[in-house]
């Protein structure tokens, strides 16, 4: 059968988030091997902020003009747009935090911004995936560049445990999804999303052999999300990466796996529900249970937001089980108010951390409530999201999904995912207690101003989580309505 290759210049403007990025990137490469060595290299940061900028844009527009391209290995539907849109939020506010930081690491180097605009390529590529191949591209662009950006930081032994313990176990976990895409391909002849669903909707091809290579591609997406068994990276990566690349990998990469593994498992193997929804309803379960048991037991924040990551995948696996258009809609805000809370709660650690990220422990937060009362409040207001109080938006996503849940009489897995939000409340409540119930410590004492492109980023954060707990109709209309693609 011959390949179709006519690409169109719609194909092109439903790219153009992709390639926007991607030119901004070499360009900031470019930029830098220009400027004298003693210049101040934020200017490449504002240059990478207006390339994220331009890729925003143009999402909108390729949106407008929504429907598949390059021979149906992209599709651009509002699914795939609203991911697109969480990535690059994401990504505009983890620069905006890391101009400050790396100036007072002195590290401020261009590749740091050019990795994280190719690591934004390939998570917007794994948004709007509709084949496994161009999967395997996005997972690929988006990992290698985290990989590095992890370790960036070269002479900091944590960095460079980070990026190890992240690139060994990621090329492992990627092993498994390339072994299920072989697989699927060797089965049904084709990689195309709904070729394959076509083909197991048909019952031509064994469905045994079809589980295992979904069980093979779960394996590789479950390593993304840190979703248990697969969690062990997590907080040992976020933990040893600098700050904003820990909020950066936390977020970004995260809703961009989901992003896909919600797409293959509700379009291409939907027929096979009844063979995996167990599977991931006990992973669900258990990610939640790992995650918020082990949190307990942390005195590093960033460690703590690693295990509490782990607990949110959890959650998120909650409204995959669920396997319904209102579970899609609720994964789908819940990932955009996690984003903003997670990346608030990192900009304010990494600002606390102070140089070479000394301070990074529970009880360097003391006092904070006291030397910088605003601060404190902001990173209260993440903190209370995350926990999921009424008016943040971790409260609605997290009501969201648990609904979602019911509806599909998922009502064991409601009660327990519901005990572990109660059982996380108390490790996020003693990041409360030490800013605002202990006196000042050795930390907040010498705490210098934030810059401002830290403030801008905290902020941006905050209102966002705020705007998402009270007024959350505008953003779930268009997941829910975004949803309906994944049927």
């Amino acid at each position: 059968m011959p390949i179709n290759i006519d690409v169109s210049s719609t194909d092109y403007l439903r790219f153009l988030p992709e390639t926007l990025l991607t030119v901004f990137g070499i360009i900031v490469m470019m930029v830098e091997a220009a400027l004298p060595a003693a210049s101040k290299r934020t200017s490449l940061g504002v240059l990478s902020l207006i390339g994220i900028a331009a890729a925003f844009a143009a999402n909108i527009a390729a949106n407008e003009s929504s429907g598949p391209a390059f021979s149906n290995m992209i599709m651009v539907d509002g699914y795939g747009t609203f991911f697109r849109a969480v990535v690059l939020v994401v990504g505009f506010l983890c620069i905006l935090a890391s101009l400050g930081y790396l100036e007072r690491e002195q590290s401020q180097k261009g590749e740091y911004y050019a990795l994280m605009l190719f690591s934004m390529v390939g998570q917007c590529i794994l948004a709007t995936s509709s084949d496994l191949i161009m999967v395997f591209i996005g997972l690929e662009i988006s990992s290698i560049a985290t990989y590095i950006l992890a370790g960036f930081l070269r002479d900091d032994r944590r960095n460079n445990e980070a990026a190890l313990k992240y690139f060994l176990l990621g090329s492992f976990a990627t092993a498994f999804l390339l072994y299920g895409i072989a697989w699927i391909y060797g089965l049904i002849g084709s990689t195309n999303l709904i070729e394959i669903r076509r083909a197991l909707d048909q019952g031509t091809q064994p469905g045994v052999l079809a589980g295992l290579a979904a069980a093979l591609m779960f394996v590789g997406f479950a390593f993304k999300v840190s979703a248990v068994p697969f969690q062990m990276w997590a907080p040992d990566v976020y933990q040893g990466a600098a700050a904003p690349v820990s909020a950066f990998m936390s977020t970004g990469p995260k809703a961009a796996a989901f992003a896909i593994f919600f797409r293959v498992f509700l379009v291409s193997f939907r027929p096979l529900n009844a063979r995996w929804i167990w599977l991931v309803w006990g992973c669900a379960l258990a990610t939640m249970i790992v995650g918020n048991f082990a949190a307990l037991l942390q005195t590093n924040v960033k460690r703590l937001l690693g295990y509490s990551s782990i607990a949110h995948a959890g959650y998120v696996l909650v409204a995959l089980t669920a396997s319904s258009q209102v579970g899609v809609a609720a994964a789908m805000f819940y990932l955009a108010a996690y984003a903003l809370m997670n990346i608030g709660a990192f900009a304010v650690i990494s600002h606390i951390a102070q140089r070479h990220e000394q301070y990074v422990r529970i009880e360097d937060l003391a006092g904070l409530g006291r030397r910088e009362p605003v601060t404190a409040a902001l990173l209260a207001i993440f903190v209370f999201s995350l926990i999921g109080i009424p008016l943040t938006g971790g409260f609605f996503g997290k009501f969201y999904i648990f609904q979602a849940a019911l509806n599909s009489h998922l009502i064991w897995l409601t009660v327990l995912g519901l005990m572990n939000s109660g059982i996380a409340a108390y490790y996020y409540l003693k990041i409360i207690v030490a800013i605002y119930m202990q006196e000042p410590g050795t930390a907040t004492a010498q705490l210098p101003p934030p810059s401002m492109s830290l403030r801008i980023a905290i902020w941006a954060s905050a209102i966002g989580v705020l705007f998402l707990g009270i007024f959350p109709g505008a953003v779930l209309n268009f997941a829910n309505f975004s949803a309906a693609a994944l049927r």
